[in-house]
């Protein structure tokens, strides 16, 4: 059985990995938001790390997740695919 100490502990990472995950994410609606119409190699340059962040910041949200006991299988549905 896992100590409480612990599970809090990883609830508590769990918590800053989502809230940092949801900033990175709030951060490309931003960028989109200033979007111009014709994007040029700043902007493109610019959605690439933004999306690299996102990308990055999910899967540590994920592994906190796993770490606080909150594992999902597959998300996927299996209705003859």
């Amino acid at each position: 059985m896992t100590e409480p100490a612990t599970t809090a502990d990883d609830r508590d990472l769990l918590r800053r990995a989502a809230a940092a995950h949801a900033s990175a994410a709030a951060d490309i609606e931003a960028f989109l938001r200033r979007l111009p119409e014709v994007p040029g190699a700043a902007e493109i340059t610019e959605y690439a790390n933004l999306v690299t962040r996102e990308e990055r910041l999910r899967a540590d949200r994920e592994a906190a997740a796993d770490a606080a006991g909150l594992v999902i299988g597959s998300l996927e549905s299996d209705q003859g695919t």
